[in-house]
């Protein structure tokens, strides 16, 4: 009997070879499916888990309920500021399935179990016995003095209610991301809050014409300097940046404002820790991770979970559920989702046939368990966003699941900030080559959405560059100013813009920003550690910069506010394909169609070329909608964005129009009649 083909597969000849595969992969989470509906009723009813573990309130008896489960433990013990830390007065109960619970009714505990009591739980195991975190704790505290952590009970007598509903993307309109980190969003050295970012920087990314924002680093890590990929506590919101109720009145805030709010959610992997995080909790290295060096990441130096476990499926599918319903996330950034998908993590592995996707070294449980999230994420909001941060390529990344996918929304296009890091790093200006170029903005799957952008966090951090930093480098210091002059400036502000513009204008449906990088943020991010004598000094944005315009950045960040509102409007990054009009590799010209729009790269240091040619694909009068070289920008004006551009037959016959192709800048036109 001939197996039913897959969507995908009819989509793809290549994947013929492996539509076996497919369909097995689909199959196994159909599989599962059956197996949680069968067990457990529902998946929406399997995540959750945080409703049985961690502490929650029973109104019915009048009391708190603690759960834990710690199959492979011999004792568990709650101690707290409650029972004045005593270590053994409240041991749990094991219920016979590996489960342990205590219940501490308010008659007696009312006043002293109460919001803000601190407290861990003892767990005596094969390793002995350890202070540990609560795994489903949803909010944890450092003393400032010992640096030691402890579970925290939040139940203020007010909680936040929240007062707006979610915005969703318009026909149309692409998704804009504001990628930023709480932390360091602020000015002043330290580190930033909830509350501060709600009312200092939320305005910012707004004026900024962005539509989204992805906050970095929300669950709880015991290390700042991880940027947030070291998680501990998956359910408590980092209270370095505030309480729960401020993060879920920064969500309600942006939201009021028109903004979408996306969670960089780390399920990739999870801290060594063992005080702190999931590691060894009953004492084996098997319960939530896979044993053995199968559950270490060489890289990472972390933790890997063994997504075919039921309880670890529940907890992560729970955990999801948690910050979409409990925080209003209008969804998630999956962190390292190459690394889930293999076993080999896409280290040194060059994906040139089909059953490298679905055959060798793919790890089958992480397919499944982000099949499962993707699904859980559309049941309960199905506007809600999903985006991969993978490079592999795997097929169908972006595909629904019934067709043979693995049902995200968008996928990060991770190669492009990677070949403009080597060009830049690697070939003078006068090497460039513009079908290379072209091709590498263009080289995609146009059917499946894909999150465009030139630079990556990643670079802003010391050890690398950003692109205003890798241009520019230490010039920045003493040549910002207006006043001042330096042809390596001028190069740097003038390229600055038209990667950017040329990424956005070709690389995506969507684009993402790290917080800064619009502006050219002149210095890296380096976060407080013993190399730096635990300074703040780098861990921090300077609008500052910008808001004195007596300096160079805000050309940069009022380029970026049009080149913005200019995608927000023109739904040029959700038209059809480009068409190349034109390549000159002697000029170093690039001209290009997009949604009726005709793009004009000139990125040769020097050719500035009068009466130039370019060939169009219709004829009529054209004006300018944005070029690079308006001095509002920072450029010298050569240009002339005041007067139409006809066009007119040439000796070919064919539709072209003359314009002045200035070195180092680029223009948008488009048909008068047609705006």
């Amino acid at each position: 009997m001939k197996t039913k083909k897959l969507p995908i597969v009819i989509a793809d000849p290549w994947l013929e070879p492996v539509s076996w595969a497919v369909n097995e992969r689909y199959d196994r989470f159909r599989s599962r499916i059956e197996h949680i509906t069968t067990y457990y009723g529902s998946l929406t009813a399997f995540a959750t888990a945080d409703h049985l573990f961690g502490l929650n309130y029973d109104k019915l008896r009048k009391g708190w309920w603690y759960r834990e489960w710690a199959p492979a433990a011999s004792a568990l013990f709650l101690f707290g500021d409650f029972n004045q830390w005593n270590r053994y007065e409240h041991p749990l109960v094991n219920n016979g399935k590996g489960i342990w619970e205590i219940f501490l009714d308010d008659k007696t505990y009312k006043n002293s179990f109460k919001h803000e009591s601190l407290l861990k739980v003892i767990v005596r195991s094969s390793i002995g016995e350890i202070e540990r975190i609560p795994v489903c704790i949803k909010r944890v505290v450092q003393d400032e003095q010992t640096k030691d952590f402890s579970g925290q009970l939040w139940n203020p007598e007010n909680p936040y209610t929240f007062k707006h509903s979610q915005p969703h993307l318009q026909r149309l309109e692409p998704l804009l991301i504001y990628e930023s980190h709480i932390g360091m969003a602020q000015e002043e050295p330290g580190v930033g809050s909830y509350k501060a970012f709600q009312l200092q920087i939320l305005p910012k990314v707004v004026e900024a014409g962005y539509n989204a924002i992805q906050l970095m680093a929300v669950a709880e890590h015991p290390y700042y300097g991880s940027f947030g990929y070291h998680v501990s506590n998956f359910f408590a919101p980092s209270s370095r940046f505030g309480t729960p109720d401020e993060l879920k009145e920064l969500v309600d805030e942006a939201h009021k404002l028109g903004l979408l709010v996306i969670m960089d959610i780390v399920h990739s992997h999870t801290v060594k820790n063992t005080r702190e995080g999931l590691n060894l909790f009953d004492g084996t290295d098997f319960q939530y991770t896979h044993a053995g060096s199968r559950g270490d990441h060489p890289q990472w130096d972390s933790k890997l979970f063994n997504y075919g476990k039921d309880e670890v499926l529940q907890l992560l599918l729970s955990n999801v559920r948690y910050w979409l319903e409990d925080f209003r996330f209008d969804g998630f950034r999956f962190d390292g989702v190459t690394s889930m998908l293999y076993f080999h993590h896409g280290n040194g592995v060059t994906f040139d046939s089909p059953e490298k996707y679905f055959s060798e070294g793919v790890e089958y449980d992480a397919v499944t368990y982000l099949q499962l999230a993707n699904t859980l994420i559309h049941q309960i909001n199905p506007k809600a966003i999903s985006i991969a941060e993978e490079v592999s390529g795997m097929p169908g990344l972006c595909k629904a699941v019934e067709d043979g996918g693995l049902g995200f929304d968008y996928r990060l296009g991770m190669g492009l900030p990677d070949f403009w890091i080597k060009i830049l790093k690697e070939r003078a200006d006068e090497d460039w080559n513009m079908n290379e170029l072209f091709h590498t903005m263009t080289n995609r799957l146009f059917d499946v959405n894909t999150i465009a952008y030139a630079e990556s966090h990643d670079q802003a951090l010391v050890g690398d560059k950003t692109l205003a930093f890798r241009l520019m480098d230490k010039e920045m210091y003493d040549f910002m100013s207006k006043e001042t002059e330096s042809v390596v400036i001028d190069r740097g502000i003038a390229l600055h813009k038209m990667i950017r513009l040329f990424t956005i204008s070709l690389g995506g449906e969507g684009w993402l920003n790290f917080m800064g990088n619009e502006f050219g943020h002149p210095e890296w991010i380096d976060f407080p550690r013993a190399g730096n004598d635990w300074s703040y000094q780098h861990a921090r944005r300077q609008w500052s910069l910008v808001e004195k315009k007596f300096l160079k950045y805000h050309w940069l960040a009022d380029f970026d506010r049009a080149m913005i509102a200019l995608m927000k409007k023109s739904h040029i990054m959700l038209s059809l394909p480009p068409w190349l009009l034109w390549v000159d590799e002697v000029n170093k010209t690039i001209v290009y169609e997009r949604n009726n729009f005709i793009f004009v790269f000139n990125w040769h240091a020097s050719f500035a070329l009068p009466d130039y040619e370019i060939p169009l694909r219709e004829t009529g009068d054209y004006s300018v909608v944005l070029t690079t070289d308006d001095p509002a920008f920072g450029g010298l004006g050569r240009f002339d964005d005041s007067r139409p551009y006809p066009s007119y037959l040439n000796a070919d016959g064919q539709p072209a129009m003359k314009i002045y192709n200035v070195n180092r800048s680029a223009h948008i036109l488009k048909r008068i009649e047609d705006q």
